[in-house]
């Protein structure tokens, strides 16, 4: 009998364990929503009379005043100095209204009661993407006294600053939207995304994503600190890019100072904002940067007490390598690209933009071989023979997962067909470029139906992937003793 009720006692101890890990699991880890799965997907049989827009999706509404975004080019692309247009007023960003409808239990049309309802300013975003005829906006709500206000969009945590990316380059519409989510799953933070359809001053836009902005938030964004008063401590995010505006975010690092970098791309303050970064955060953000910048490229580079890694999270850098090899996103490492650091903490990466990935540059790039082995900071940690045995472990361990082509192909499937009549939608205004606007390279490359630029797609993925599963064991050559003895002391 005591045998029996040991064993009875035994049992209940393996389930309170196993609850008490599980409830654990779900307190520390972060649930990432991807939209096609958890929202209401198309319905047939809306009660509406067929006289306006009628949409699954959130809606989102923004009203001008007849006025025009500012934002706009004034120069052709590539030319320099870039000018932008601005208000009437000579300012870059234009007071509007915005309207959202986001009730998952119906359809969203533009007459109903908006869920959401707030001031914004808004203006043109994106760098090449400002040239496309389907324009980009940063949209930041703000307060009656023009305050920013956080404000909780389509499900995502409260913020004030959100980008809609207008898919147009990518004729798929699913790229950021994928890539994303499956960021977001491998690394410990990717923005959060929301597919939705867009009018302004009552003239239909097309499909857009609703994207979190690489900032601190206060939830579900990046989380680090903001500055403590009296003192020049702080988290922060950098950006190397084209660099900053405001002289006060571009930092003159290590990297810059030793020309690492080249003439074209710099280093910017993306967080603290302007409104609270001072001359003595930027000065100590600017030295942080660039000891550790120090150590990277240091003869003890590869040293556990001075090295790379007393600065940074391994996998965080591991696994930007592989999502950005994999896809072969390619500006980053020099472009669009971003990094955060709390007080005490270590740097790790953040994906944005993969606008061009998956074989849809202006350029065609073979699907064989790897090039961020050449990027900024990525060229020294890769000749550590130890981050480069990591890069390979975790490629094959999410390639048995949410890399494998069984996944990506089955999400791209759900995806569209989540969107649904949204396409059709969407393509009824921009259509045309199938047919008028082949901007790859041959022009065999150009898809000339969303179903090609669908296929176009998974044949990237089942092609690169196949070669990085045989090729993957490559990157261990530039870690390999003959290799770095230079860089050894």
């Amino acid at each position: 009998m005591k045998y029996k009720l040991l064993g009875i006692g035994m049992l209940l101890l393996i389930i309170f364990f196993s609850f008490a890990a599980t409830a654990m699991e779900e307190e520390e880890g972060v649930w990432r929503v991807h939209q096609h799965q958890s929202a209401r997907g198309p319905q047939a049989g809306c009660d509406c009379d067929g006289g306006e827009l009628c949409t699954h999706l959130p809606l989102v509404v923004i009203e001008t005043g007849g006025k025009d975004i500012p934002g706009v080019p004034l120069t052709d692309e590539g030319e320099k100095p870039e000018l932008f247009s601005v208000t009437d007023e000579g300012e870059d960003l234009l007071p509007v209204k915005v309207s959202i409808m986001d009730n998952e239990d119906q359809n969203h049309h533009p007459s109903d009661k908006a869920d959401k309802i707030s001031q914004a300013l808004i203006r043109v975003r994106g760098n090449s993407s400002r040239y496309f005829d389907k324009l980009g906006y940063l949209v930041r709500f703000t307060d009656e006294k023009g305050e920013y206000q956080d404000i909780e969009v389509m499900g995502m945590d409260a913020h004030y600053e959100w980008a809609l990316h207008g898919p147009f380059l990518d004729k798929s519409l699913i790229r950021n939207y994928m890539w994303y989510n499956i960021a977001g799953e491998m690394m410990d933070y990717a923005p959060n995304v929301r597919f939705c359809e867009v009018i302004i001053d009552g003239a239909y836009q097309g499909l857009y994503v609703m994207t979190e902005t690489i900032t601190r938030g206060q939830e579900g964004r990046l989380p680090i600190s903001e500055p403590i008063d009296n003192t020049d401590e702080t988290g922060y995010v950098l950006r190397l890019d084209r660099g900053s505006a405001n002289p006060l975010k571009n930092i003159y690092n290590f990297t810059h100072y030793t020309y690492q970098m080249g003439s074209v791309f710099s280093v910017n303050i993306v967080y603290p904002r302007s409104g609270a970064l001072t001359k003595a955060l930027a000065d100590a953000i600017e030295q942080d940067f660039s000891d550790f910048e120090k150590a990277l490229y240091s003869f003890d580079y590869n040293t556990y007490d001075h090295g790379y890694q007393t600065w940074l999270d391994p996998d965080s850098f591991a696994d930007y390598f592989i999502i950005n090899e994999f896809t072969q996103n390619y500006d980053a490492g020099t472009l669009s690209t971003y990094l955060y650091k709390d007080i005490g903490g270590r740097y790790r990466m953040v994906i944005w933009d993969f606008n061009s990935a998956c074989n849809n540059y202006r350029e065609d790039i073979p699907v064989e071989g790897f090039r961020l082995q050449n990027a900024l900071w990525m060229k020294m940690l890769m000749r550590d023979e130890d981050f480069n045995k990591l890069v390979v472990d975790r490629y094959r361990m999410w390639r048995e997962d949410i890399l494998s082509e069984e996944y990506l192909t089955a999400y791209i499937d759900e995806t569209v067909a989540f969107l649904g009549p949204a396409i059709e939608r969407n393509f009824s205004l921009w259509g045309y470029t199938f047919a008028d606007y082949h901007p790859l390279q041959p022009e065999s490359r150009n898809p000339l139906t969303y179903e090609q630029a669908v296929e176009q797609m998974k044949s990237f993925i089942r092609e690169r992937g196949d070669w990085m599963d045989r090729y993957i064991d490559v990157v261990q050559q530039y870690g390999h003793p003959s290799a770095v003895k230079k860089y050894d002391h």
